[in-house]
């Protein structure tokens, strides 16, 4: 369990032996929960968020803005967007950040769906919504000129921490930094 993120060892510890203690039809219905959900749940083939259809709810959904892209790095940054309720448009999920020191390029993340989609699609506007980290400025970089000929990009405002992670950011932070995007230079 202490390879799960978040959790050091004191907390797989503890872990393990509250299961240790649960009674043997929890734990087997525990571990089936888990399995059925891996087996379950895929990505939206549109944008690549979580997903237990082919297209997810908010893709199907026919009062979301078709006009505007948020683009993030995983579908934790999706779900902490929508607990602000201040987005209305649609996403793309980039699944995860460019770290060459990790061996993620560009090829390794649905960049290229992400560039057919806005050159078929024309939105009024893209939003790149990645974490100010190093590895999170090089991927809005890299993805913000690659969608500037197609469509207006912005970047949601510096109201988070530089090193955070959007997922962590409460509901307020998130919606200013929205409010507060401008467009790439």
């Amino acid at each position: 369990m202490q390879r799960l993120p978040g959790v050091g060892p004191k907390t797989a510890q503890r872990l393990a032996l509250h299961i240790l203690k649960r009674p043997e039809a929890e734990v087997e219905a525990l571990a089936q929960a888990l399995i059925e959900a891996k087996k379950q749940i895929g990505l939206c083939k549109e944008c690549f968020h979580l997903s237990a259809e082919p297209v997810c709810e908010i893709c199907r959904n026919p009062s979301r803005d078709n006009t505007t892209i948020c683009i993030v790095a995983d579908s934790r940054d999706v779900i902490a967007l929508e607990k602000t309720r201040e987005y209305k448009g649609k996403y793309h999920v980039l699944g995860g950040v460019i770290s060459p020191i990790d061996g993620i390029g560009p090829e390794q993340l649905t960049v290229q769906p992400l560039v057919r989609r806005v050159s078929q699609q024309k939105p009024k506007e893209v939003i790149l919504a990645i974490s100010p980290s190093v590895e999170g400025e090089t991927t809005t970089l890299y993805v913000g000129q690659l969608l500037k000929p197609f469509t207006k990009v912005t970047r949601i405002a510096f109201g988070l921490p530089v090193g955070g992670d959007l997922e962590y950011a409460d509901e307020v932070t998130l919606a200013r930094a929205l409010e507060g995007r401008r467009e790439l230079d």
